[in-house]
């Protein structure tokens, strides 16, 4: 009995494979690129320059020790003098305005600086730094200064051009739009090349615009990281996210800390050091008061603030923002030289120290030289990805349609579990980012309203790429 041969595995019909489950994220994919597409179009020139602002802030750093070098640095000498003898040197050499702080030579070949506030000709909230030899008391130079950081003219200048662009406090809107959508844009770019196919993603051998969308995706994935960290930092400092995420800090119980100015006080929440000082030389004098500080371990640089009034303290604070963080404080009652309060960096709240740590390696003081090579990576790389993404706007059009929009109603096809919540979340952002929500708003009301004309118009489409008919 003869047998019909069997026929093997491979050549029995095989069952249709099931079509791959469709992620019930997928319809968001539309809605990101969408998104993604009209943030980078229109907030692109913001991002432009600050990161063109804030390439230039990196360098300033190395170019600040270049420029003045006379005033920074001096030869090394046998023994400095005592404090009080370099303030009354730059006092004798610049009588007008206040002290209102000492930063006593904090290395072997560099000047102590006297600062003076209420001078005529400095821009208020600034101060005129005097810079003394400390082995021999002579004065070399007086130049205006700013901020904690104690930056000069240059660095000053390019700060201030990069926070408000020289317009004030209207001008700070550009940098917290900035701070407020690099986030909502990178996060964007990394779910859409995420979601796109491995093939898709390639460099090698691409041309056109797929060769700069891999190019724009390739950057964008490794720069991501830093992008949103710089986002998330700048707006700890912004006017108004800032103000809002102060005032959560403070509900939490996390703000920052500070000595008591009063003498006798223990430190308080928000007691503010000294504001306008009095004269250097009240009580037992800086030599004493400095003294009093090292014995409690306050280790250069550190900075002398004299007391406001009568019946303020000194207060002597570690102004080292490099890594390990040096913001130990404390109050000198000027009548004995005796320590009335002690707050260490150690025991602020943990929200405040992340704020600090944020913030100076935002600004590339945390890890010196390396930080300041870091941000300039990133800000060289979101230029690149700018002009990268408008090349792919224009490559994006065909014939007269130059840079043609993603097509609109991706929303209508995203599952209302998901919608819901997303649009929740959404809106409580714009409330605590208000340069992310007033934006957003406008822009879907705008987008509503050109969609409904469209739609009169007989020419409204969803997600097709093509009129409707």
């Amino acid at each position: 009995m003869t047998t019909a041969p069997s026929t093997t595995t491979d050549e029995a019909p095989q069952p249709a494979a099931p079509a791959p489950a469709r992620s019930s994220w997928a319809p968001l994919r539309p809605l990101i690129l969408r998104l993604h597409f009209y943030a980078g179009v229109l907030v692109a020139p913001f991002l432009l320059v600050a990161a063109v602002t804030g390439l230039l802030y990196a360098v300033s750093f190395q170019a600040e020790k270049i420029v003045y070098d006379h005033e920074l640095t001096v030869p090394v000498g046998e023994r400095k003098l005592p404090v009080s003898e370099q303030v009354a040197a730059a006092r004798t050499a610049h009588p007008e305005g206040t002290i209102s702080a000492v930063r006593p030579s904090p290395e072997a070949d560099a000047t102590t600086r006297v600062m003076l506030s209420g001078v005529p000709g400095v821009d208020e909230g600034h101060t005129l730094a005097v810079f003394v030899d400390p082995y021999t008391a002579q004065v070399r130079g007086a130049l205006e200064q700013y901020g904690s950081t104690g930056a000069l003219p240059l660095r000053t200048w390019i700060d201030e051009f990069h926070r408000d662009l020289h317009l004030g406090e209207s001008g700070r809107l550009y940098s917290e739009l900035a701070a407020s959508w690099l986030w909502v844009i990178s996060a964007g770019g990394l779910v859409l090349w995420f979601s796109r196919r491995r093939a898709l993603r390639k460099v090698r051998g691409t041309t056109g615009r797929r060769r700069t969308l891999g190019l724009h995706g390739t950057v964008g994935l490794w720069a991501a990281t830093g992008f949103v960290f710089l986002s998330a930092t700048g707006l700890t400092w912004s006017a108004h996210a800032g103000a809002n995420i102060d005032e959560l800090r403070t509900s939490l119980g996390h703000a920052t800390p500070s000595v008591s100015a009063a003498a006798g006080g223990e430190h308080s929440g928000h007691g503010a050091a000294a504001g306008q000082a009095g004269d250097a030389s009240h009580g037992v004098g800086l030599d004493k008061v400095l003294a009093a500080a090292r014995a409690e371990r306050l280790t250069d640089p550190v900075e002398i603030v004299p007391p406001a009034d009568a019946n303020s303290a000194y207060v002597v604070k570690q102004v080292g923002r490099g890594w390990p963080t040096k913001q130990d404080s404390v109050a000198v009652d000027p009548a004995n030289g005796q320590v009335t309060d002690v707050l260490r960096f150690a025991d602020h709240p943990v929200l405040a120290k992340l704020t600090r740590w944020g913030i100076d390696l935002h600004t590339g003081i945390l890890f010196g030289l390396a930080n300041q090579l870091l941000l300039m990576g990133l800000a060289l790389s979101l230029i690149l990805l700018i002009v990268w993404g408008y090349r792919m706007w224009w490559q994006r059009g065909r014939g007269s349609a130059f840079g043609r929009p993603i097509p609109r109603g991706a929303w209508q096809h995203v599952p209302p579990q998901i919608l819901v919540p997303l649009l929740a979340g959404v809106a409580v952002l714009g409330y605590f980012l208000p340069l992310f929500g007033i934006p957003l708003a406008a822009f879907l009301a705008v987008d509503i309203l050109l969609g409904e004309i469209a739609h009169r118009r007989g020419r409204r489409s969803y997600g097709t790429g093509a009129p409707a008919k």
